[in-house]
């Protein structure tokens, strides 16, 4: 689950795990990028940083990728603690211009700072974005193109040197600085002995291939081969030309599953998006043949193969938005891996009036309260282009159906995940008592209000 950094339920009782400025090794913490899972990820800067790193890392600095250990089971900390080893025994093992690099690994010794005790550190290239914040904007096919390609010259060679990425997602692909892809996230990496590998049935639902889910589980897990990766590819290629759209209908993690069964088994048709070209249309559907057998002829170098012999119109065009729609995304128990999921949020129609707003969390639990628990209460930002971290939060807390007045609407603001993983960068400038405004973030609100643009 991705935690709202502002709630209290975050480590630290509502502080920064890793404040700016706290001292990680050789390297300082700038801020905070992301958070999922089980870790969390910061920019850092050390003294010379591009020089002694050789990196051409953004604005001189690198990512730690935290992985805190203390207060969890002793097996959840094993599971942390062989993630890190697999990360970086692929990453040291199988390096490649495709493939994050690994700087250094730490483990952290801070006894009078219990969160930060044990934590496992990874220190790695920054990237510019992920895949997933470009297709929030639209990708034309060249871009697209040359964002596939990369993803297949990554997979092809973790393929060739006996890996299998395992968790291959939008989330999951890294846009450098010089606009060179680079697949991230090796925690689910699994090693082949011949022709599979065996996994904890984890993984994240939309991506996995659906065969998958009838494999037996054995004594070392299910089994895993070069073709799930295959199949993730093919849901990424749609969601590439289609503006973010996944190839199976539902409005929640565990439809899209079911859709994606009913399919393998006969009983559906794959029906792909009109917006996504037609050699991609092409490619993805050969990806996302229905069986292990019928995907294994296309490999990640037979796929890049065709990806280069294949020579575009003279016009390449942008990917057709869908329709504007509201796709609630709900966290799904499909496996036990978190889920990461989009939304596309619709026009919001011809600007009006201030209007009041709803609040929204999606906390089961704290629908129904009625006593302002502080556990479930929820942080209005100061400045929605800033992260929203609880140094960015004004001191007026909202609850679950508060109803709040809001003047202006800001499309462009960072990127927010609420507990159901809907992920929107539209905000809402809020009137607080007073001269106050802050900011909502509309993952917080099930309206949505005819507004003008904020200035």
């Amino acid at each position: 689950m991705v935690h709202d950094r502002a709630d209290p339920a975050f480590p630290g009782d509502g502080e920064e795990l890793l404040p700016a400025g706290h001292r990680v090794g050789e390297w300082t913490v700038t801020g905070p990028i992301g958070e999922g899972g089980w870790a969390t990820v910061y920019a850092a800067r050390g003294t010379g940083a591009d020089e002694t790193t050789g990196t051409d890392d953004v604005d001189g600095t690198v990512a730690l990728k935290v992985l805190p250990t203390a207060g969890l089971t002793p097996r959840q900390a094993r599971q942390v603690a062989e993630a890190a080893r697999r990360e970086a025994e692929l990453a040291r093992g199988a390096p490649h211009p495709r493939l994050v690099r690994l700087l250094d690994t730490l483990v952290l010794a801070a006894p009078d700072h219990p969160s930060l005790d044990g934590a496992i550190v990874l220190v790695m290239e920054r990237a510019r974005c992920t895949l997933r914040d470009l297709l929030a904007t639209g990708v034309d096919e060249a871009g697209g193109r040359r964002i596939v390609v990369g993803i297949c010259e990554g997979l092809a060679h973790l393929h060739r040197s006996g890996w299998v990425h395992s968790d291959l997602k939008p989330e999951n692909v890294l846009i450098g600085r010089d606009g060179e892809v680079r697949l991230s996230d090796f925690g689910l990496a699994i090693e082949l002995t011949g022709t599979h590998g065996h996994s904890a049935p984890m993984g994240t639902p939309d991506y996995l291939p659906p065969e998958r889910w009838k494999e037996p589980l054995g004594e070392h897990g299910v089994k895993v081969r070069t073709t799930a990766d295959i199949w993730a590819l093919g849901i990424v290629i749609h969601e590439v030309f289609a503006a973010g759209v996944r190839p199976f209908p539902g409005d929640t993690p565990t439809a899209r599953c079911a859709a994606a069964q009913q399919y393998a088994e006969g009983r559906a048709a794959l029906r792909l998006a009109a917006a996504v070209p037609p050699f991609w249309r092409a490619l993805a559907a050969d990806c996302l043949a229905p069986t292990h057998a019928a995907r294994a002829p296309h490999t990640a170098e037979s796929l890049l193969a065709r990806i280069r012999a294949h020579r575009p119109g003279p016009h390449p065009r942008r990917p057709r938005r869908p329709r504007p729609r509201t796709a609630l995304l709900a966290l799904a128990s499909c496996a036990t891996a978190a889920v990461t999921a989009t939304a596309l949020w619709p026009d919001p129609g011809p600007p009006g009036r201030p209007a009041h707003v709803r609040v929204f969390n999606a906390e089961r639990g704290c629908q129904d309260r009625t006593d302002r628990d502080p556990q479930c209460s929820l942080g209005l930002a100061v400045d929605p282009t800033r992260p929203y971290t609880a140094g960015n939060v004004v001191p007026t807390r909202v609850w679950h159906n508060d109803t709040l007045d809001a003047d202006c609407q800001l499309p462009t603001g960072l990127p927010v995940i609420n507990e159901e993983d809907l992920t929107s960068t539209l905000w809402y400038r809020i009137h607080l008592p007073g001269p106050t405004t802050a900011w909502l973030p509309a993952v917080r609100t099930r309206d949505r209000p005819a507004l003008l643009r904020c200035p």
